[in-house]
């Protein structure tokens, strides 16, 4: 079934097949009919499926008429990250070339005057991020009370993230009788009541089981000592035949790290992570999606939202420490019935072991092992024959050295024992050896008086005037 067949009008179909998309998605294909009908939507499908199409196309033929006012604006879509509202902006860029709609972004990173303005203008689509959209709201800047459309993306992302009490106030704000269109790849249950809280009647649309991933997608598990992990990913990138790939980290510095290296093993590579300018992540999106770049290391920021149809490798450096990270960092390949490698590198840590179980259990496949790529073991064998092989020669005598006299314990002159203490009960003169003792009995504390407290104290001048 084509496009034709959902009901979109021509101007989106000509635009649509300029893009080069001849067939719908399933979600695509069961979303936007609805969409186009009026109703809410819950959509439920793994990352890489097409959803961003399925809710942008739609929205553009029902926003085609009608006229927006200033500081209202007619429709919202929340994204979790930066890198997700831009790209959700240039869809409708793409799709909506043949329409006269305005839009906005509001994501971080960008000046509030530049906002601001947009926002004065008027903007038939809005796309922000929660906490800037707040910010703006606050400051009485925009107003949310001729919302007709609202979009929730990648909500169980927007839970990880810990933007749902934001969300949760956004949709309070929204007083118009509106459409919700709510979309996730999971459904945890603070999601599920959330759904429940602001969708009315909503038409459910499953096209996968939740955090399941491609069939299209071969998965590996290398196994790998800790601290031969870059050496392991170098020699990946170098056998693999890698047009372009990402590689993942799971905390910032090591994403810094990892670029270093590869940077200085000559690799094309760039980094995106989160305490970039925006303006420097935008451009690093663009040299990687333009093919500047051939690899880029990214933290889980860059997990969702890049929309890069052709990227034929995907490399986690580390286990993710949530199963379902795991799912949407490898999403970034084998997208629209294209093939594609992962690639993840786990030690034998109780953690990784732990984490490994946890992602196999939950796409319910076991990950295949890569055979022969033991580069730790096989440093350290060599490293421990280097060792064999050394021979340890005696140390040369010097010259003018003086020869060593032997000790002999016979020499020695015997140790004087003396009891020091006497035990407990008994007199203290046995604390001396008896030619020590004095012929004298003990008097007071004996002969061991302190030489100061022999000292006579000389009379006070009160002391002279009494006669004490």
């Amino acid at each position: 079934m084509g496009f034709k067949r959902l009901g979109l009008s021509d101007p989106t179909l000509t635009a649509v097949a300029d893009a080069g998309y001849t067939e719908p998605t399933p979600i695509q294909a069961q979303a936007i009919t609805q969409v186009l009908m009026g109703r809410d939507v819950l959509g439920i499908a793994q990352t890489g499926t097409g959803k961003t199409a399925s809710f942008t196309l739609p929205m553009i033929d029902i926003l085609a008429e009608g006229r927006a006012r200033a500081r209202m604006p007619r429709s919202l879509i929340l994204e979790p990250t930066r890198e997700l509202a831009a790209q959700v902006a240039e869809s409708f860029e793409k799709y909506g070339k043949n329409h006269k709609l305005s839009m906005a972004l509001l994501i971080g990173g960008v000046n509030f005057s530049d906002q601001e303005k947009a926002l004065d203008r008027g903007v038939d689509v809005l796309i922000a991020t929660p906490g800037r959209l707040l910010d703006h709201f606050e400051r009485g800047k925009l107003l949310l009370n001729g919302i007709e459309i609202l979009v929730v993306d990648e909500a169980d992302r927007m839970l990880d993230m810990g933007f749902i009490p934001d969300v949760e106030k956004i949709c309070e704000r929204i007083t118009k009788q509106h459409q919700t269109l709510f979309f996730s790849a999971t459904m945890p249950p603070p999601i599920q009541r959330l759904t429940q809280q602001f969708l009315n009647d909503p038409k459910k649309i499953e096209v996968a089981r939740p955090a399941t991933t491609a069939s299209t997608i071969q998965q590996f598990v290398v196994k790998v000592a800790p601290r031969e992990k870059r050496r392991a990913l170098r020699k990946l990138l170098s056998d693999e035949d890698v047009q372009n790939g990402i590689v993942f980290c799971n905390r910032k510095t090591d994403v810094k790290e990892v670029y270093a290296s590869l940077k200085r093993h000559g690799f094309s590579v760039g980094q995106l992570h989160g305490d970039m300018e925006q303006r420097d992540r935008m451009e690093i999106l663009r040299q990687f999606k333009e093919n500047e770049i051939q690899l880029l290391v990214a933290s889980d920021v860059a997990a969702r939202g890049l929309d890069v149809p052709a990227v034929s490798h995907v490399f986690n450096f580390d286990v993710p420490g949530h199963a379902d990270d795991y799912v949407h960092r490898i999403g970034r390949t084998g997208r629209a019935g294209r093939k594609g490698k992962t690639f993840m590198l786990a030690t034998k840590s109780k953690t990784d072991v732990r984490l490994l179980e946890a992602i196999e259990k939950l796409i319910g496949n076991p990950l295949d092992i890569v055979d022969g790529f033991d580069v730790g073991s096989d440093k350290a064998k060599q490293q421990k024959s280097d060792t064999e092989d050394k021979v340890v020669k005696p140390r040369a005598k010097r010259a003018d050295a003086k020869p060593v006299k032997e000790k002999n314990s016979k020499e020695r002159p015997a140790r004087e024992t003396r009891r020091r203490t006497a035990p407990r009960g008994q007199d203290p003169s046995a604390n001396f050896a008896p030619d020590d003792m004095p012929k004298e009995p003990f008097v007071g504390m004996g002969p061991h008086v302190p030489s100061f407290m022999s000292i006579v104290a000389k009379p006070s001048s009160k002391q002279k005037q009494t006669g004490e």
